[in-house]
């Protein structure tokens, strides 16, 4: 792979792990009084042209 893609890569990688967490806070925040509650995640990731579709599923424990 070249430099330019790998740079462009990570570049994506950073901004949905950055604008994800900020989803998730503001999700939170709207849904009150979330202490002791855990929500199952699932992330997709799909990549036009490649036939990739890949699933990463977690779950964000009780929050304080």
């Amino acid at each position: 792979m070249s430099n330019d893609f790998n740079m462009s890569m990570r570049k994506f990688l950073k901004q949905v792990g950055v604008t994800s967490q900020q989803a998730i806070e503001e999700g939170l925040r709207n849904a009150g009084d979330t202490s002791g509650k855990s929500y199952r995640v699932r992330m997709v990731l799909t990549v036009d042209g490649l036939d990739i579709n890949h699933e990463v599923t977690g779950t964000l424990e009780g929050t304080d």
